[in-house]
């Protein structure tokens, strides 16, 4: 069976470890490198829900999205989350590999796969962004049947939307937190614009800066990376059982008469 040196080293040739932002935290964050691999859980988080199942499992290591070690920890105690979460995986045995912005630049990773997910075509790489995606629809359509078509396909709990009065038709999509680049969707000639964590001044301005805004949320835009990750790990250890954690969207939506 592959150790986790060896399954971090080819999720590294996918997702290279100097695609990575200088600030993020990438690749083996906890455990043993030359331990041996039976079973992996594939997770967007590491929540202490997600190492309940991997234990449940019984699965060597968790492979996520989002670092588990991230902002600067200094200490590893029960007194925090982080810590506890720690603390958890080394007691248990559970490895945890996390590929974060390297996935999200990388070819096939979190903005591809997005990009695919709603039907996009002619999709390119916004090299001012070295994240966002850009393409184009069929044919053009209503910024409302596009939302609801973003939240049906991306398993949404609600999508908050802002309408410029624009068809969609080119869109730049962004999985995560990128609404820093929205000016850059605007200079690639974007009217639609579909990313998550917008801001309340992002929204008011949206119509006077011509494009529509669509957050679907963290979660929705970048969890359908994990059945990539699946795909390709089944392909590379063919002997390794890989499961999709249970964990979903944890941000709920309250309508009045809904």
């Amino acid at each position: 069976m592959p150790k986790v040196s060896e399954i971090e080293a080819a999720l590294f040739e996918i997702a290279p470890r100097d695609c990575a932002m200088d600030w993020d935290n990438v690749g083996l964050l906890v455990g043993v490198p030359g331990r041996e691999v039976h079973k992996v859980l594939v997770s967007l988080d590491i929540t202490e829900d997600v190492i309940a199942e991997a234990t449940q499992l019984g699965a060597d290591l968790i492979v996520a999205h989002h670092p588990v070690v991230f902002h600067g920890q200094k200490t590893v105690t029960d007194r925090d989350v982080v810590g506890r979460r720690i603390l958890r995986l080394v007691k248990r045995s559970i490895s945890a590999i996390c590929m974060h912005t390297n996935l999200d630049t990388a070819p096939g990773g979190v903005n591809d796969t997005l990009a695919e997910c709603l039907g996009l075509r002619n999709v390119y790489r916004l090299e001012e962004t070295g994240v966002l995606r850009v393409g184009n629809l069929e044919e053009p359509m209503a910024l409302r049947d596009f939302a609801a078509r973003v939240g049906k396909t991306l398993g949404c709990n609600g999508v908050r939307y802002a309408d410029a009065e624009r068809p969609v038709y080119q869109v730049a999509v962004g999985g995560g937190a990128c609404g820093e680049f929205e000016d850059a969707a605007i200079r690639a000639g974007c009217d639609t614009f579909v990313t998550s964590d917008l801001s309340y001044h992002q929204f008011l301005d949206a119509k006077e800066n011509g494009i529509n805004l669509i957050d679907a949320g963290h979660f929705p835009t970048e969890d359908p990376v994990c059945h990539e990750l699946i795909t390709y790990l089944q392909y590379r250890f063919p002997g390794l059982q890989i499961h999709k954690a249970k964990h979903r969207e944890v941000i709920q939506y309250y309508v009045e008469g809904v």
